[in-house]
């Protein structure tokens, strides 16, 4: 199971994209796990997930969190501002199992 993470100031606006990206994974058969999050929730969710994702209006925070999340070996990234604006559910999961299949090589070596 392919667990990620997308985490924006309340949890709201990356619901859509979470539906998007479930949907691309569905359609090549990947197993995901994928839940919107508000900022405030990120301590006591993020380690649950292999990837973090950031929406835009969080990106500000990205140092702090990542730094937090890298004791776990778990990646945060912010997500591409036109990937969400555009809602591009399938770009976000390519760069999400990008972030988490680096993470495992890192971790393999």
């Amino acid at each position: 199971m392919i667990r990620i993470m997308l985490c924006c100031s309340a949890g709201m606006s990356t619901s859509l994209l979470v539906r998007k990206m479930v949907a691309a994974a569905d359609e090549r058969g990947l197993p995901v796990e994928i839940e919107a999050y508000g900022v405030a929730d990120f301590d006591n969710q993020f380690p649950r997930y292999q990837v973090v994702l950031l929406g835009p209006q969080v990106k500000y925070m990205l140092n702090g969190l990542a730094e937090k999340a890298a004791a776990k070996g778990i990646p945060v990234r912010a997500i591409e501002t036109m990937d969400y604006g555009m809602q591009r559910g399938d770009k976000v999961l390519d760069f999400a199992l990008s972030l988490i299949e680096a993470a495992n090589q890192k971790v393999n070596i």
